[in-house]
């Protein structure tokens, strides 16, 4: 349980706010006329390879890594082709991304039939899982988990959305999930005994918790959610 228990890394939230302040310092001195910036030259792709890096630091799965990684390489291609310096059509570089695409599902799996418990991925509908690893790209993914020693794992949603159903499942001591939504949003039900305790980070986007408090006298299981919620949101219902 160790594992699970760790503190915020400072280093990760000052990125967030160096990051917030100099998208807002761009904005600041394009509405003074200072710079003239085009959204779709400077700021999409900025925002692509910034997320992109807020995911690596944040996640604890090659998967997680994966998706950073493209979206670090999608916002750079972006960047490159609009200033002038990736000569290469559209028709051309969309194919190419598909491709990639393709590619990390294909290592993902193999990463998973080489080594199936090193992440404890819980893709299907009725897993008993202890730990999972969610991946929700422009789609909708929807989980239900019935495992008694609930500990926890990695929830990501990209402009997609995903429903993890954890009202069957059991927690002895404390579990913890590592969230990242961008553009994309995250319903967690969890049963009527658990605490919900809310460490998230959100950018444009909230948290948002709808459980009833446990009855008193029950032995205390504690859900922690840790993350962030970029443009998208996290709902915990019971």
């Amino acid at each position: 349980m160790k594992s699970h228990r760790r503190e915020r890394n400072p280093a990760t939230q000052m990125i967030i706010g160096l990051f917030v302040i100099g998208i807002g310092m761009l904005f600041l001195l394009d509405n003074l006329g200072w710079v003239d910036l085009d959204l779709r030259v400077h700021i999409v792709p900025t925002v692509l390879i910034g997320v992109g890096i807020l995911k690596v630091l944040q996640t604890r799965t090659q998967s997680g890594v994966i998706v950073g990684g493209a979206l670090i390489v999608v916002g750079a291609l972006i960047m490159l082709k609009s200033l002038g310096f990736l000569h290469i059509d559209w028709r051309t570089l969309w194919p190419l991304l598909l491709i990639g695409a393709g590619v990390a599902v294909v290592i993902k799996s193999t990463m998973q039939r080489a080594s199936p418990q090193q992440d404890g991925l819980s893709l299907d509908k009725d897993s008993s899982d202890n730990v999972i690893n969610i991946t929700a790209i422009m789609g909708a993914h929807k989980n239900r988990v019935l495992s008694q020693d609930f500990r926890g794992g990695e929830i990501t949603a990209i402009m997609g959305g995903s429903d993890l159903d954890l009202r069957q499942a059991s927690i002895n001591g404390d579990a913890v999930l590592n969230l990242f939504a961008f553009c994309g949003g995250i319903t967690i039900k969890v049963p009527v005994d658990w605490i919900v305790l809310l460490e998230g980070t959100p950018i444009m986007g909230g948290f948002e918790e709808k459980t009833m408090p446990p009855a008193a006298g029950s032995v205390p299981k504690r859900l922690i959610l840790r993350g962030y919620v970029i443009m998208g949101g996290v709902e915990v219902r019971n």
